[in-house]
């Protein structure tokens, strides 16, 4: 079995799933309680396959703080931007530290390739030889196994695509209620009513195919 190597884009992610929620949960306001349940999104990720390396990369709200300290608890290494802060290399920027993270991989790794797994929907750069899929190209061209896990409503077209015939694309809508859940509303906010995540069902889920 193939060692999974996992690539979290956590603001593409979550804000991605604030804005479907609504139109699944059926409840306006459900955008604002709507959270991202950590556990279930990797174990879906590492699909119970052995876990070599795992990294994300967000923002810095204090408010996610337990996120990131639950994250780093399972494994995760976690690196954190100031989105809003003036002066920063454009290197800093998470995807393109999330694309380093990828490419050290890939050539530290040269000569036992795994299964990349991007949880991203950003296919940005792609026309300019940059971003996420042009960085998994360059993988899977290396003997690399390629999952992307994204939302459907927000995958890039070409890399969504791309993905389905060099490797495997699971829209993570078809996990909806698994691996997100809502928080209860503030007294005085009712924006709508709590719900607890769903049991996580691998039977269907895709594994993609060894490239040796």
């Amino acid at each position: 079995m193939k060692n999974a190597f996992i690539y979290w884009d956590n603001s593409n992610i979550y804000h991605e799933a604030q804005r479907l929620a609504e139109e699944q949960d059926g409840t306006p306001g459900a955008r604002y309680l709507v959270r991202i349940h950590l556990e279930n999104l990797l174990r879906l990720a590492h699909a119970d396959r052995p876990v070599k390396r795992a990294v994300a990369a967000g923002s810095i709200p204090p408010e996610m703080r337990q996120l990131w300290n639950r994250m780093e608890n399972h494994g995760i290494e976690v690196k954190l931007f100031d989105r809003g802060g003036r002066g920063q290399g454009e290197q800093e920027v998470p995807d393109r530290w999330l694309q380093l993270c990828m490419l050290e991989d890939g050539m530290d790794h040269n000569g036992d390739p795994g299964v990349v797994v991007l949880l991203t929907g950003d296919g940005a750069g792609y026309a300019q030889g940059e971003g996420f899929h042009r960085t998994l190209e360059r993988m899977q061209r290396r003997n690399w196994s390629v999952e992307v896990l994204s939302w459907r409503h927000s995958c890039n077209r070409g890399m969504r695509e791309w993905a389905e015939s060099h490797g495997v694309f699971i829209p993570l809508d078809d996990y909806y209620d698994a691996i997100t859940f809502r928080e209860p509303s503030r007294a005085g906010y009712e924006f709508a009513p709590r719900r607890d995540q769903g049991t996580l069902d691998l039977s269907r889920r895709p594994i993609a195919q060894q490239t040796l």
